[in-house]
């Protein structure tokens, strides 16, 4: 690729150590690998030598937004009658039928639909945790599917192996044989994970939650991440039903029950623990271990406030993640970001989180904690994962700070997104594949499941 230039912005916010806020700002990357930043004055001659130059006057440069939680499959259940009031467990069993009739196609379609919906606005690297496999789903066809949309991709070869009959939640036509899911998921590792800078694919191991999986399962997919040199996602502590189950059935809380069977460290994170104790933190900040923060869904479910301020403060790991579409109803991360500040307001006051550092840990936070340090920051010799944000637009004019208006009066979308300085959102739209396609094909999946429920 040639030398592009983003110039004339009015601020871009690198991100870096320093936190540093230029005004009047360019940016330069070639061959995906970010090759100058400063003023418009200080990279005047890449400027000039610039195969593509862009202007970004009147917008905000960051980061790409990272999404650290997500269940793509989910984005053609939104809004399903019966689970919309529901809490965990039971909006759980009222779509675990709809999902047992999902096909390869239904997947891929979902998951280019939530991909295509995060790009919009402003991600560029998401997670997934697939774990369900009904009538020969793979997490070939997520990956795929991201290849399509341009995103940085995080797929976790999700499992169930503990069904209703053993005691565990979902039912048994969903769960699957322990050595079929280690099999399969020594083949998406095998087959997909790249542990280099720059990768588009880094696969994880991802049992689902304690009430689907059991202890040897946990136990197994740790050594197992640990020896393929992968990183380990699970649920853990998402509400009180969630603590109630590690109690009764594991005689512990759920963060001694993760240290005992080896999920803790700097290789694993965990979704919401919004339940977490002031040991369990300590415990975390200590290990490393880091949380996918999720304010919309643990909204809609009902969940609790998780106890951000708490975490952040002692070293906790912290990422964003929208959660699932059919928990989240939506997948924008600015909006997460606005949710996670506010909800800390409603509980600790009006100045205790900072619309900067839901901003940080929307972007560099989620990419440390996913071991990406080659993104999230604006600096020589990061990818070039940049989302350019146009601020002077209704939604956002007026605001007299706008890099704080990113995250109190967010635009609805990003104006541009860039991937490995790749565009894949430019003046508001898909460049890599087109809307009217991914409609069609998520209208058909939608109408055949709804026919068949």
């Amino acid at each position: 690729m040639g030398l592009t230039v983003i110039r004339n912005a009015d601020c871009v916010v690198t991100m870096d150590d320093a936190r540093r806020e230029i005004a009047n700002a360019t940016i330069a990357f070639r061959d995906g690998v970010i090759v100058g930043v400063g003023t418009d004055s200080d990279c005047a001659a890449m400027i000039a030598t610039a195969d593509t130059v862009i202007d970004a006057h009147g917008c905000v440069v960051t980061p790409g937004l990272v999404n650290t939680h997500h269940h793509l499959y989910q984005t053609l259940t939104r809004a399903v009658p019966g689970a919309a009031n529901a809490s965990l467990f039971g909006w759980l069993q009222r779509l675990y039928p709809i999902w047992a009739r999902y096909r390869p196609d239904d997947v891929y379609a979902a998951t280019r639909l939530g991909l295509a919906e995060l790009a919009l606005a402003g991600c560029t690297l998401s997670s997934d945790h697939l774990y369900l496999f009904p009538n020969g789903v793979t997490l070939d066809d997520t990956i795929a599917a991201a290849a399509s949309i341009g995103l940085r991709f995080h797929p976790t070869r999700g499992s169930m192996s503990v069904g209703v009959s053993a005691g565990g939640l979902p039912p048994d036509s969903l769960v699957e044989s322990e050595p079929a899911i280690l099999r399969d998921t020594i083949r998406v590792i095998d087959r997909f994970h790249d542990a280099a800078d720059g990768a588009m694919v880094r696969v994880g191991v991802a049992p689902c939650s304690p009430f689907s999986v059991s202890q040897g399962l946990m136990r197994d997919s740790a050594l197992l991440a640990r020896d393929k040199r992968v990183m380990l996602h699970t649920h853990l502590a998402e509400d009180a039903d969630d603590v109630a189950f590690s109690l009764e059935r594991f005689g512990c809380r759920p963060g001694q029950y993760a240290d005992d069977l080896g999920w803790t460290g700097p290789d694993v994170w965990h979704a919401h623990c919004v339940q977490l104790d002031s040991s369990e933190i300590d415990l975390f900040a200590r290990t490393r271990t880091g949380v996918a923060h999720c304010p919309g869904s643990n909204c809609r479910l009902g969940s609790g406030v998780a106890p951000l301020m708490a975490m952040v403060a002692r070293g906790v790991p912290v990422g964003l993640g929208v959660d699932g579409s059919a928990s989240n109803d939506s997948g924008n991360l600015l909006l997460e970001a606005r949710q996670a500040m506010l909800l800390q307001r409603v509980v600790h006051g009006a100045g205790a989180f900072d619309p900067r550092t839901a901003l940080h840990i929307a972007t560099r936070g989620g990419a440390e904690m996913l071991g990406r340090h080659d993104c999230g920051v604006i600096a020589v010799g990061k990818r070039a994962d940049l989302a350019v944000w146009d601020m002077a637009d209704l939604f956002s004019l007026g605001a007299w700070d706008k890099v704080a208006a990113l995250v109190l009066s967010p635009p609805p979308g990003a104006r541009d997104v860039f991937v490995e300085g790749r565009a894949v959102v430019r003046d508001g739209d898909l460049v890599q594949c087109a809307r009217a396609e991914i409609r069609r094909d998520a209208q058909a999946s939608l109408q055949r499941l709804m026919d068949a429920a």
